[in-house]
């Protein structure tokens, strides 16, 4: 069997589905290849400097290369109706002849070329929603059927969604939310929907496990500076106001002005780095490539993403840490018994949460529970598995891959 992705971007050394999944599904037998732009992995944001120019460079259009036993595919771009297209994309998937073709969205110009090119090129088609409630704006508004949002929104997403639709397989929804988008707003039949989670990769994200993590987990706080008896929260993403983990970083100093023994380290980079660095309590620390991310949630207590979600949670939680997010997170299955939520934007319901959290020993009996939970139902292996099953079942014929 041989899958192709279609990603609009590609992160080298980043923990998303297209640097991960691929890995797994090499592991299992598949033919397995990236194609993705040369576009910056920020570009929407339609900044000038993206917090992650120095941890993942654009890459290189026409470039080819192996990575994990997988191969990652460079293409070029262009603008088309004022939204990114890949260019070349018909010549890349007849070159690569591909059984499986799966998009990381329903809509937009990927998936309305990969729905195009299906009948002449031979393959069956799978998408997938990874937008939640909190990233799309128009689910959380009230607006009437006939407002400009929503008629626009029915011509620009739901009408050419549905058509993808049409001819795809199935479109993989990463929560529920993102499945009733899918539905509502991008035009994905509802009986081609299926609510499959993202995944940890486990060679990288797993609690301490020995003394040789022990003693990694107590030289990297020390070199970080701090203590083995502080409670350190650690946030991994981007600065901005949209994911606000200046807010924890406030959190922190309040605590540590009482007297409790909390620390905040912050991961990455944006527009709120030097706000949180003056925080009492909390450091910054640059963004780092996915395989050594595991070794500083070890190294921490508490993972804290106080607005949007994030895959992050998942690792973090794999690792063994409590969870803390906010309570309109609509993917709550990501804490249950294995964290708290506090009322969005409230610091002091914020210090009161982490607060909860000062007990060691419920520290560590909500993080072996997420650490099992993140194993049991989350691992990218075992998401790789049930996806090759689809994917046979969509070929009519089972090639003996994964084994039942």
């Amino acid at each position: 069997m041989r899958v192709v992705l279609l990603s609009e971007v590609y992160g080298k050394g980043m923990g998303y589905l297209e640097n991960l999944m691929p890995k797994y599904l090499a592991r299992l037998g598949v033919e397995t290849h990236v194609v993705a732009t040369d576009l910056s992995i920020s570009f929407r944001r339609n900044s000038e400097k993206s917090e992650y120019d120095n941890c993942a460079p654009r890459n290189s259009a026409g470039s080819v290369e192996t990575l994990d036993s997988y191969t990652l595919h460079i293409t070029g771009h262009r603008r088309a109706l004022g939204q990114m297209r890949m260019a070349g994309l018909k010549d890349k998937l007849r070159l690569l002849r591909p059984d499986i073709v799966q998009t990381m969205t329903p809509i937009g110009w990927i998936a309305l070329d990969a729905a195009l090119h299906k009948r002449s090129l031979d393959y069956q088609l799978f998408t997938g929603c990874h937008y939640h409630a909190s990233v799309f704006p128009l689910a959380k508004k009230k607006t009437s059927t006939l407002s400009s949002e929503r008629l626009q929104s029915l011509v620009m997403r739901k009408t050419p969604g549905r058509l993808v639709s049409l001819v795809t397989r199935k479109c993989y929804a990463i929560a529920q939310d993102c499945a009733d988008i899918a539905e509502k707003y991008f035009g994905v039949e509802r009986t081609k929907i299926s609510v499959c989670p993202l995944g940890v990769d486990p060679e990288i994200f797993y609690p301490v496990a020995d003394d040789r993590d022990a003693a990694s987990r107590t030289a990297l706080r020390q070199k970080l500076g701090f203590a083995q008896s502080e409670i350190v929260c650690i946030y991994t993403g981007r600065f901005n106001a949209e994911k606000n983990p200046l807010l924890l970083a406030k959190a922190v100093e309040r605590l540590f002005h009482s007297g409790a023994p909390y620390r905040g380290l912050f991961v990455g980079n944006g527009a709120q780095g030097d706000a949180i660095a003056a925080c009492a309590g909390s450091r910054t620390h640059p963004f780092v490539n996915v395989k050594e991310l595991g070794t500083l949630y070890r190294a921490a207590d508490i993972g804290v993403w106080p607005a949007q979600e994030s895959m992050s949670m998942l690792d973090a939680a794999a690792c063994g840490l409590p969870i803390v997010a906010n309570h309109t997170m609509t993917a709550t299955e990501r804490l249950n018994g294995n964290g708290l939520a506090y009322r969005l934007n409230d610091l002091e319901d914020l210090a009161r949460v982490l607060s909860a959290l000062r007990d060691a020993g419920t520290r560590v009996d909500m993080g072996e529970l997420g650490a099992r939970k993140m194993k049991g139902e989350y691992s990218w292996a075992s998401i790789a598995r049930q996806r090759v099953r689809d994917y046979e079942t969509a070929l009519g014929s089972f090639d003996g891959l994964v084994k039942q």
